[in-house]
């Protein structure tokens, strides 16, 4: 007779596991990285998080053609700060997270882009932190914090946004999730 036997994996061990299948199913993707959409698609039908879902954002810049092509799969949105116009603009192009559905498609938005646009990518993390009063951080804040660093380099705009999240959520409650962005200036 057999013998079963149950394993319980840890939760960091589980997100290094799904870390992993990802990074596999990216290099196996890496000829599509200049058509978010398709990539997208692609991991969605190579990674299978067992029980877990996990959003992803593609952003595509073309320096040659001042073009850019954005994509995600249950991501927040793409920030995009225009000094031109002294504008913050929510770019929301998404399919379902990874996980859901392997045979999902994903939208793809196409945008110029102008020479000091500062784009930024992030995870839920660093708006989701609650106040004392349970107040999300939330996405006017976060835009807000955008808007003050506008003529500062993206380390300071780093440092400022997580400071912000930081003083936002009390001291006594630990970080729930993981907080990861990314600040891309168009030079």
């Amino acid at each position: 007779m057999g013998r079963k036997m149950h394993c319980r994996m840890s939760a960091p061990a589980a997100a290094a596991l799904i870390a992993s299948m990802i990074k596999v199913a990216v290099q196996s993707a890496a000829a599509w990285v200049h058509d978010p959409a398709e990539l997208l698609r692609r991991l969605g039908g190579a990674i299978h998080p067992g029980g877990q879902y996990v959003t992803a954002a593609c952003l595509w810049l073309d320096t040659e053609t001042r073009t850019a092509r954005y994509s995600a799969a249950g991501h927040p949105p793409l920030l995009r700060w225009r000094s031109s116009t002294g504008t913050v603009t929510r770019i929301e192009s998404n399919g379902l997270l990874f996980g859901v559905e392997p045979d999902s498609s994903y939208p793809a938005c196409d945008l110029t882009v102008e020479r000091g646009d500062r784009f930024l990518l992030y995870t839920d993390g660093l708006t989701e932190p609650e106040s004392v009063t349970g107040e999300p951080f939330g996405d006017i804040r976060l835009e807000d914090v955008l808007r003050e660093c506008q003529d500062e380099p993206a380390g300071e705009l780093a440092r400022r946004l997580l400071a912000a999240v930081t003083a936002w959520r009390p001291a006594s409650v630990p970080q729930q999730d993981d907080i990861t962005f990314l600040v891309i200036d168009v030079l």
